[in-house]
């Protein structure tokens, strides 16, 4: 049995289905970003988690948290991505706990 990813958030769904031409040259960005990048799957994923809880994009922490996993994420390393912000922007980061450990722990 696969794991199925948690939905993208309703307002990525809308931007890809009603804004097709700019979702296709954003996703090909995000594609070249990628390839581009010298860091594993796993580290990128966990880098983005903690961006995405710095600024406050608690939307996309599931899906994310989801590619995490799949990339061989334990749940601490999922923690620890969160909450790595903690000193620079403050407590404001432990908003995404719930969502992220809700994610992971729904496998």
């Amino acid at each position: 049995m696969s794991e199925q990813p948690p939905q993208m958030s309703s307002a990525f769904q809308t931007f890809m289905t009603q804004a097709p031409g700019q979702a296709q040259a954003w996703m090909a960005a995000v594609q070249g970003l990628a390839q581009a990048s010298a860091l594993d799957t796993k580290t990128e994923e966990l880098a983005y988690l903690s961006v995405l809880a710095v600024l406050r994009l608690e939307s996309g922490i599931p899906f994310h948290v989801h590619l995490a996993r799949q990339a061989g994420a334990s749940r601490e390393e999922v923690i620890s991505a969160i909450l790595v912000g903690l000193p620079a922007a403050g407590q404001v980061v432990t908003q995404a706990l719930p969502a992220a450990l809700t994610a992971y722990d729904a496998g």
